[in-house]
C-alpha cells in the first residue's frame, strides 16, 4: 500500500512557475521550450526523501493559480503539513496576491508550515528582468513563517534545499511525527491483513 508521510501544497498565482519548480525537484528537469499550460485543479507527484535517519514519502500537490479554479483548489489544502507559496520577484502583482493565498490556506489548515518561494532567480541574475519586490519587504513578511527561498527551476538553485528544509522541519515536529508513526503502524497492519486474506484463497 502506498502512503505519503508529509503532504506539501504549492500555492501562487498563475505563471509564477509552480509546476516548473515541482518538475525540477521530482524529475531534475526544466522544460524551457514547452508552451505554458494552466494547471486545472491540482497535479500530484511524490518523492522519497531522507531526514533524521529515516526515509519519508513526500506527496506534492501543485494547485492551480488561476482565479477561476480557486473554489476547486481549496479542497487540496486540507491535511497539508506544509505549503510553499510562490511569487515572482519581478512581478509586484504576484507578491500582492501572496497575502490572499496565505489567508486562503489558514482558513483550511491553520497549523500548516508555510514557506515563501521566489521563483525564476536565473532571470534576475542575468538581468533579463528587474526586481519589483524588494528584499526588505520579503524579509519582513517572512518573519513568523518557516522560511524563504529564492529559487531557479532552470538551474536548480535552492530547489532541493527548499524541500529538504520542509522535510527536516516536519521530521523534527514531535506531534507530526507521532501521527506519521501511528499511520505507518496502521498501514502495516492493514497490509498484513490483506496479504493474509489473499493467502487463504491462494490455490498454488
Amino acid at each position: 500500500m502506498s502512503r505519503c508521510d508529509f503532504k506539501v501544497v504549492l500555492l501562487g498565482s498563475e505563471h509564477v512557475g509552480k509546476t516548473s519548480l515541482v518538475l525540477r525537484f521530482v524529475n531534475c528537469r526544466f522544460n524551457s521550450g514547452t508552451p505554458y499550460q494552466n494547471t486545472i485543479g491540482a497535479a500530484f507527484c511524490a518523492k522519497t526523501m531522507h531526514s533524521n535517519g529515516k526515509d519519508f514519502n513526500i506527496g506534492i500537490w501543485d494547485t492551480a493559480g488561476s482565479e477561476r479554479y480557486e473554489a476547486m483548489t481549496r479542497m487540496y489544502y486540507r491535511g497539508a503539513h506544509a505549503a510553499i507559496i510562490c511569487y515572482e520577484p519581478s512581478s509586484l502583482l504576484s507578491w500582492q496576491r501572496l497575502r490572499h493565498w496565505l489567508t486562503e490556506l489558514r482558513t483550511v489548515e491553520e497549523d500548516c508550515k508555510v514557506y515563501l518561494c521566489g521563483t525564476k532567480k536565473d532571470l534576475l541574475d542575468s538581468g533579463v528582468v528587474s526586481r519589483e519586490v524588494s528584499e526588505d519587504i520579503v524579509a519582513t513578511y517572512s518573519q513568523g513563517l518557516h522560511g524563504h527561498f529564492l529559487t531557479s527551476s532552470k538551474t536548480g538553485e535552492n530547489v532541493e534545499e527548499l524541500f529538504q528544509k520542509i522535510v527536516d522541519d516536519c521530521a523534527s515536529d514531535m506531534k507530526m511525527m507521532k501521527n506519521v508513526e501511528e499511520l505507518r503502524v496502521q498501514l502495516m497492519k492493514e497490509e498484513a491483513a490483506y496479504k493474509a486474506k489473499n493467502k487463504e484463497f491462494c490455490l498454488c
